[in-house]
């Protein structure tokens, strides 16, 4: 039997389980596969620093090619695999190759959801953003263009807008539901990034869905939206979320449901198959959850290279994200979902804000905009289990340090 560590994925949770099991002192011969052409990258600058020609392209790299190398980890770029036999712990790749192993984890990421073909999805013009090619193609397209139209107001359609504002542009974001970042945070979150846009000149249309865009000699031009409104669009990104990449481990006969149902150690229903990242569905305070975050690329992944050297530990995380908007840095710590109570804190800085989530009396998220000192104690409060009562959250009087006991 092989005792080869294949990974399959080109991200952050790829790259970190590799680096884990070199760090844990894990000597087995280790191969990556990867889709992409270069060797594992961030994602969070494709749509901020590297969009805006800030971030040079080495730099994306989460390590050079030659720590591979130097690791004797073999880096298959350009490859996909298509098959995974578990009774042969075995997959075959595209070209036909086949190669055995005695564990496997899979990093397969997430894939953006495109607009139907019917309304104009297929038009030239039209981008969805996770790739480094993503964000080469779209910051081309910008350098021509007098209009940029986002459809979806989550985080990465607001980065992007936020990242092309300014530089001549009209830049105007549809979203459908009520408000932006709904299935995100709270209204008094949505209004602040709201307000942060529409001063910078972004044109927000909320409770507005999408009628098909407008296309000429199968070139994007317009879009048409429900309210009436036909406006150009030179360029349109779309972000209107993603699905989880588990189709692989679906077919291999592995337990899916929106992702890759693994257990606390990151295993999946096959004990010699583990999984990271953004495809893996695991419990969290009840409830099972896909975490889309560097943070969960990276911990999930030091929790499956565990696992895989004997070191087993539970993956119980206290999630944290971040955004970059402007001049705003928005740093969330917990998980929000499924509150019902919300307090909000003014930080020292004008214009900084910290929204607490509480769902029956318990703290279980906040967002921190500009607000550093609020994300500090929030994380501290999180990790410990603490939950300080909304009324000395509210008391500006108290001092945030007090609020951690």
């Amino acid at each position: 039997m092989s005792e080869r560590l294949i990974v399959i994925g080109g991200g952050q949770a790829a790259s970190t389980v590799v680096a884990s099991m070199r760090g844990f002192g894990d000597e087995r011969p280790i191969t990556v596969i990867s889709e992409e052409t270069d060797p594992p990258y961030q994602r969070p600058p494709l749509s901020k620093g590297y969009l805006q020609g800030k971030v040079p392209r080495d730099r994306l790299l989460l390590r050079p090619a030659a720590w591979y190398r130097e690791h004797d980890v073999v880096l298959r770029l350009e490859g996909r695999v298509i098959d995974i036999d578990r009774d042969q712990a075995r997959v075959t790749l595209d070209d036909g190759e086949q190669l055995d192993y005695g564990a496997l984890v899979l990093a397969t990421g997430a894939t953006p959801r495109r607009l139907p073909a019917a309304i104009g999805g297929e038009l030239d013009g039209v981008y969805v953003l996770r790739s480094r090619a993503d964000s080469d193609a779209i910051r081309r397209r910008l350098e021509q263009a007098r209009s940029l139209l986002v459809i979806g107001g989550g985080y990465i359609g607001l980065e992007v807008a936020a990242s092309v504002a300014g530089r001549g542009c009209h830049v105007m974001v549809v979203e459908m539901a009520d408000r932006i970042l709904q299935r995100v945070a709270a209204p008094e979150t949505s209004d602040f990034f709201r307000d942060v846009h529409r001063a910078h000149g972004v044109d927000i249309r909320e409770s507005t869905g999408l009628v098909r865009l407008l296309g000429e000699d199968g070139r994007v031009h317009g879009a048409e939206l429900d309210d009436g409104t036909v406006c150009d669009a030179d360029v349109v990104v779309v972000g209107i979320g993603v699905r989880p990449n588990d189709d692989l481990a679906r077919n291999a006969g592995l337990d899916t449901d929106d992702g890759i149902l693994v257990d606390e150690r990151c295993r999946s229903s096959d004990p010699a198959i583990l999984a990271a990242g953004d495809c893996a569905r695991f419990w969290l305070d009840g409830r099972r959850i896909r975490l889309e975050s560097v943070q969960n690329a990276n911990d999930q992944a030091r929790a499956a290279a565990r696992a895989l050297c004997g070191r087993e530990v539970a993956y119980r995380p206290v999630p944290w994200f971040w955004s970059d908007q402007f001049d705003v840095r928005l740093k969330i710590a917990g998980f929000s979902a499924g509150y019902d109570e919300v307090v909000t804190r003014p930080g020292r800085a004008t214009g900084s804000l910290s929204v607490w989530y509480y769902r029956q009396g318990r703290l279980i998220a906040v967002d921190s905009l500009t607000d550093a000192a609020s994300h500090t104690i929030a994380r501290k409060l999180l990790a410990a289990g603490q939950s300080p009562p909304p009324s000395r959250v509210r008391d500006t009087g108290l001092e945030l340090k007090t609020l951690f006991a």
